[in-house]
């Protein structure tokens, strides 16, 4: 069967956003009082979804863990100087648009973020849609979004790729019965 569809992670995968999620989080961490290294962030919790980070960082109390989360969306937009593309993968994607392929970012990051990380890096318009964790009712590792994303393109998992980096990325990917393959960006 023809592949019709790539889904793209967007953090990771298609572009490397690790060392601007990691100075925006450190920020907000400084601000109130908090530690983290960017060796720290990048070895351990990149790829986590901001709740979960802050539970696993130890911050229990709901006001603070919402304070640091909106304050590190805002400090963000101020590090897209470190974010760099995935030229080959993206190069690969816009070959296959071109054949009459389809290809979506499909991200459990907040679409405003990807949004304003595309418009940075010259990206937008030059995909067929974004979805995110917001869209579904299980984020990944549940295929949902993935699934989600074929339905609106009426393909089948057989006629999609996807392209994940994170472990529950790969977890969904594969529960979604498409075929895909694990991206690994240097930091």
């Amino acid at each position: 069967m023809q592949i019709k569809l790539i889904l793209l992670d967007f953090d990771g995968t298609l572009a490397n956003t690790a060392r601007a999620n990691a100075a925006s989080y450190i920020q907000a961490f400084d601000e109130e009082g908090l530690t983290l290294s960017e060796e720290e962030y990048l070895d351990n919790y990149f790829g986590m979804r901001c709740p979960e980070f802050l539970r696993a960082k130890g911050i229990a109390d709901p006001v603070q863990a919402q304070r640091i989360r909106r304050r590190k969306i805002e400090i963000y937009p101020t590090h897209f100087d470190l974010i760099t593309l995935n030229r080959p993968l993206w190069e690969f994607v816009q070959d296959f648009r071109r054949q009459g392929g389809r290809a979506w970012v499909v991200s459990t990051g907040h679409l405003s973020n990807i949004r304003n990380a595309m418009h940075h890096l010259g990206l937008e318009e030059r995909l067929d849609g974004i979805l995110t964790s917001d869209d579904v009712e299980r984020s990944k590792p549940a295929p949902d979004c993935f699934l989600k994303a074929m339905a609106i393109e009426g393909v089948t998992p057989a006629e999609t790729l996807i392209f994940e980096d994170s472990e529950i990325g790969l977890q969904a990917a594969a529960a979604s019965g498409a075929a895909y393959f694990k991206v690994s960006l240097p930091y």
